[in-house]
């Protein structure tokens, strides 16, 4: 396993150390804006940096497994800030007051009906969806958590349409799985959806995890718990009570826009066979299969 990164005080080699955290940025850098320059947020940049230095995404999926950052935020951050000149497809930080959600250009598109709509627990995951078009090819308004209570206008266009869904994307925490019933409760008589993320998605994905202090009330107590996508096993459990969180902007960026908008769409309504059976069995769940 490749050790920690981060420099410690009385330690010799720290230039060193400056300087291997230099080139893992660099690569971080490219491979966070790959395929086809995807715009990332800061966070979603230091966890790539984090799998250019211990890079347990490549050990087998059955092995269930959310290690620890090996470098620490201010480490990577520090990095940053020694990079002459912009850093290609970083979106520049968001004032805390700021606003990005999408908005209809036009009044009366509030008229018509909504098929379905994101909410994210984090704002700059909707702000990176939102820079990366995404509601653009989903067709799909993009919200953050905190925008809520939802313009009745746009819950009433929801009604208006037979399996309109509301899709939350949200992080492996008890505050994020929470979050699913909350949405529920503001939107009643629609669908909502949890996209994830739940510890199982975080152990197969071997998503970076940071430790806290263990969640009060425990989580199997926790408010929203049923608004899990199928509930959570006692493992599950276990990992959120031990203080266990895995945001959703440690999922590499290319592969969290293409599974958000594959589960956005919905399954294509493609002629039905046992072949077209086993290709929908690998879109269930929440970015669990490798899809290279």
């Amino acid at each position: 396993m490749t050790a920690d990164w981060t420099p410690r005080p009385g330690v010799t080699g720290g230039s060193i150390r400056a300087r291997l955290l230099d080139r893992a940025l660099t690569t971080a850098i490219a491979r966070a804006g790959a395929p086809g320059r995807i715009r990332f947020t800061e966070r979603q940049l230091y966890y790539e940096m984090c799998r250019v230095l211990r890079p347990v995404h490549t050990v087998p999926r059955r092995v269930p497994l959310t290690p620890a950052p090996p470098v620490r935020y201010e480490r990577f951050e520090e990095a940053l800030c020694r990079r002459d000149g912009e850093t290609p497809g970083l979106l520049a930080p968001l004032p805390a007051s700021a606003s990005t959600p999408y908005r209809p250009g036009e009044p009366d598109l509030y008229d018509y009906g909504l098929p379905r709509l994101l909410v994210c627990q984090s704002r700059s995951v909707a702000r990176m969806l939102l820079a990366n078009d995404l509601h653009l090819e989903a067709a799909c308004p993009v919200f953050a958590a905190d925008d809520s209570p939802l313009d009745p206008r746009l819950v009433a266009g929801l009604g208006r349409v037979d399996g309109a869904t509301v899709h939350v994307l949200h992080d492996a925490s008890t505050a994020g799985i929470a979050l699913t019933a909350r949405v529920r409760a503001e939107v009643p008589g629609i669908r909502v959806a949890s996209m994830g993320l739940v510890p199982r998605h975080a152990t197969a994905l071997h998503l970076i995890s940071q430790r806290g202090p263990a969640p009060t009330p425990l989580p199997a107590t926790a408010p929203g718990l049923a608004g899990a996508p199928s509930g959570l096993e006692p493992r599950e459990l276990e990992w959120l009570a031990g203080g266990r969180t895995a945001e959703v902007e440690s999922v590499p960026p290319a592969r969290l826009l293409r599974t958000v908008l594959r589960m956005v769409r919905g399954p294509r309504t493609s002629g039905s066979s046992v072949w077209t059976g086993l290709r929908e069995l690998r879109t269930a769940g929440f970015m669990t299969w490798p899809s290279n």
